[in-house]
């Protein structure tokens, strides 16, 4: 019986590890993180998963110390495999899947290498995405590919939409493969690096609108920051209004004098955003100061047209 460590997180982990067990996989130990207490947890335990099965479990808070590499080193693996996992998993690690390490991440390589890919792919306004499985080498996301599954990105699709189509894509991904793995004969080909492109994380200020922008990298940005992200926002009257979803339409009719800029306007019964490109974002769910507050609210509390002030600092998602 081919043996594996699983180090995994999340609802990819969760999925993951389910294929592993369906094949057949000896799996004497997954190691996973704690949730952290100031994160939403919306997503499958991995944990959990490995518990139901009567899988030994660690939480290591880092996954490289000397304890965890021997704990791994007794369990004798022919492979290790990362689904989602948010450490990044050193050498002495690595050396010690007999026959290989493979990781799962979410784009198509070696297109977004890094952290938060989805994210990155909506703001980016990408058609298309998907999920890869690689060999694990020292350079984060930068092994020969095993397979890849494309997903797409529908123009009006959240992070959170896309994400859940890229679980599936890493089910099949996997499945796929894990019989040419134990049998030897998966063909990896390497990755072109002229095709690379590699983004950091974000923090909840890069959710921060920018007014300057078009209405299309606003609608992205909506959408890459969605629930159960953190979500796009704008200072507001004293206060802070969260945009959460967004769709592009045409003019209404009722925008405001393009002459005040940017801003925010009620019409027939709705609420809108006229853009810096002079094109127009319908608002389908907003929130001031956590609660919810539709074209008639804000009508009352700030009249049927808002100017919105450019940001005083680039808030665009990192690179």
């Amino acid at each position: 019986m081919t043996r594996a460590v699983v180090f995994a997180y999340h609802d990819v982990g969760v999925r993951c590890l389910k294929v592993l067990i369906s094949h057949g996989m000896d799996i004497p130990l997954v190691v996973t993180h704690r949730d952290s207490p100031g994160e939403t947890i919306w997503f499958g335990s991995v944990a959990q998963t490995a518990r139901d099965y009567g899988i030994a479990v660690i939480e290591p808070d880092d996954v490289n110390v000397p304890e965890v590499i021997e704990r791994v080193r007794e369990c004798a693996p022919q492979f290790l495999f990362s689904f989602y996992f948010r450490q990044m998993i050193k050498a002495p690690l690595l050396s010690l899947g007999e026959r290989g390490a493979f990781n799962m991440h979410g784009s198509l390589l070696p297109r977004y290498r890094g952290r938060v890919p989805v994210n990155w792919a909506v703001l980016k306004g990408e058609r298309e995405t998907g999920a890869t499985l690689h060999a694990m080498t020292v350079k984060p996301d930068d092994g020969a590919i095993v397979d890849q599954q494309a997903v797409p990105i529908l123009p009006d699709d959240t992070a959170g939409e896309v994400f859940a189509k890229v679980t599936v894509a890493a089910e099949m991904v996997l499945d796929r493969c894990v019989p040419a793995l134990i049998a030897g004969r998966a063909k990896l080909r390497a990755q072109d690096p002229a095709q690379a492109s590699y983004f950091g994380g974000r923090k909840t200020e890069d959710g921060r609108i920018d007014w300057t922008s078009g209405a299309r990298a606003i609608h992205d940005l909506v959408r890459a920051v969605a629930p159960p992200y953190p979500g796009a926002f704008t200072a507001l009257g004293g206060g802070t209004l969260r945009i959460l979803r967004t769709f592009r339409t045409p003019a209404t009719g009722r925008e405001p004098d393009p002459a005040i800029g940017p801003a925010l306007f009620v019409a027939d019964g709705g609420l809108y955003a006229r853009c810096a490109d002079g094109a127009t974002l319908r608002i389908a769910a907003a929130e001031f100061d956590g609660e919810d507050i539709g074209a008639d609210a804000f009508a009352r509390r700030f009249g049927n047209v808002r100017t919105m002030p450019p940001a005083h600092a680039d808030t665009s998602l990192r690179q």
